[in-house]
């Protein structure tokens, strides 16, 4: 009796240490193939040349543009609804000219990029923030960046290779030092989730005399509905931010906020668009707590479309359609002046650049 047991039992052991074996295998392979930041972390800072000291008191320019990892806009690519997988690599290079061509002529002091691709497939294993900077040619002496989506093979059919794309703040002054925050992830298939987005909010400090000026730059989740992903990230960035207007400290945040305004932005938008925003936006919260551009005033009135800062690839739709993309700025900060940067830069990328002038505080800061 033993002895037909054991002919049973012992190689189901085996196979379960095998099936057990290789799983672990599996497992370990796809942990280091992905990423897997702290919840906070330092984030590189790079400084060459020599930076200018910024001062109290005087007035700034900060741009803020997501550029589609220098896709322009020829492609509906797949994860947006169309079929294209990525752009040629001509493509990248004429893109990253317009992009260095508004950045020279707008000439801000500090930079707030979201996806800047860094050695990805899809965009030829290019290394864009070096080539942006090589076309700005010293401008920016300073950097700050924080990967938010990387794995060395992403196993998916329209992607299958290496996926890397970043935060990026150039600055023209001395970065202090840098942070990057892990947002809520969406809640997902827990192998999904390792190949997918880990979206970050990236800091930086910049000392103005002996206090300092926040900058902070974030990218929210685009495909999150039907789950509460973009609460829960907007409750952390205004956390993060709340953190810093307690010590009395100056900061400014910006970004792709991937979410409409609260100023009855759904109802103007078509049913197809309306299918990934709520009624109710989830960035009301921050629109109560700080101030912000474009604000309720630039977006309420017949004005509002000079405010739109995204066109879709969608070939169905011919121009801008919506604001999504926002800076936000402490009370100490007086904004001087603002727009969204539109006639010449609706064929660089599916996002526009939102450009905003501040007049800071004497002595900028508090307690560090």
């Amino acid at each position: 009796m033993n002895k037909a047991v054991n002919r049973i039992v012992k190689p189901l052991i085996l196979s379960f240490a095998i099936i057990t074996a290789v799983l672990g295998a599996l497992g370990l392979a796809l942990w280091a193939l992905t990423f897997h930041p702290a919840d906070i972390q330092p984030a590189p800072v790079a400084c060459t040349g020599k930076a200018q000291p910024l001062e109290g008191g005087r007035t700034i320019k900060i741009l803020s543009w997501n550029v589609q990892y220098m896709a322009g806009k020829a492609h509906w690519f797949f994860y947006e609804g169309g079929a294209e997988k990525a752009p040629t690599e001509a493509e990248v290079m004429q893109t990253l000219n317009r992009v260095a061509r508004v950045i020279k002529d707008e000439n801000p002091d500090i930079i707030l990029l979201q996806e800047i691709d860094d050695g990805a497939k899809r965009t030829h294993y290019t290394d864009q923030l070096n080539m942006l900077c090589d076309r700005l040619e010293g401008m920016y002496p300073c950097r700050a960046e924080a990967f938010y989506w990387k794995a060395a093979f992403v196993p998916h059919p329209d992607i299958m290779g290496r996926v890397a794309m970043k935060l990026v703040i150039l600055s023209k002054y001395q970065l202090s030092m840098a942070k990057r925050y892990q947002l809520p992830l969406i809640p997902e298939n827990w192998i999904f989730q390792q190949f997918n987005l880990k979206r970050a909010l990236l800091e930086a400090r910049i000392p103005v005399g002996s206090r300092e000026l926040i900058i902070m730059n974030t990218h929210l989740s685009a495909f999150a509905q039907g789950t509460d992903t973009m609460e829960k990230q907007v409750k952390a960035v205004k956390s993060i931010i709340k953190r810093h207007s307690r010590k009395n400290r100056a900061w400014i945040a910006g970004g792709d906020f991937n979410l409409l305004p609260p100023v009855n932005a759904y109802q103007a938008l078509s049913p197809k668009q309306r299918a990934a925003y709520r009624r109710k936006t989830e960035i009301k919260p921050l629109f109560e707590a700080f101030k912000a551009i474009p604000g309720k005033e630039d977006l309420g009135g017949d004005s509002r479309k000079k405010w739109f800062t995204h066109f879709p690839n969608d070939p169905d739709i011919k121009a801008p359609n919506k604001t999504i993309d926002y800076i936000f700025y402490a009370d100490k900060i007086k904004r001087e002046s603002a727009y969204v940067r539109q006639s010449d830069t609706l064929k660089i990328s599916d996002h526009l650049p939102v450009v905003a002038e501040f007049s800071l505080p004497a002595v900028s800061g508090g307690k560090k």
